[in-house]
């Protein structure tokens, strides 16, 4: 597993913070997010689970961050997440975790998407 690559950002006055961060051999997972003021503006995710038995896969991996890490700055800056701004709901995407039986019919369980998000990068760093 490689180190992640964190780093804030201002444009425009405000300031964003883009994280990446490799999943490991138990996750071939290279995520890129796009943080403004918490909230999730952009991701990005690139599987390597094809090259898994790389020889060179610690140099290839590192590659792929840096690359997709600087794609996703060089996008900010380059104004492609000002036109989704306006966008952005208030509110966190809500997802079904679980549907529990109860009287009238089933309850379904929720947690917003930076919850999962956080959870799942979360476990990530213990592996």
């Amino acid at each position: 597993m490689q180190l992640g690559f964190n780093e804030n950002v201002m444009h425009k006055g405000t300031r964003y913070h883009i994280q990446t961060e490799d999943g490991g051999r138990k996750n071939p997972v290279i995520t890129t997010l796009l943080f403004k003021e918490g909230v999730i503006m952009s991701s990005k995710r690139t599987s390597y689970a094809d090259i898994i038995r790389s020889e060179k896969l610690e140099v290839v991996v590192k590659e792929i961050m840096r690359e997709q890490h600087g794609t996703m700055l060089k996008n900010l800056k380059d104004g492609v997440f000002d036109r989704q701004e306006g966008k952005v709901e208030s509110q966190p995407i809500k997802i079904a975790e679980k549907v529990v039986e109860k009287k009238g019919g089933p309850l379904v369980e929720e947690k917003s998407l930076d919850n999962i998000i956080l959870e799942y990068l979360t476990l990530s760093e213990k592996e």
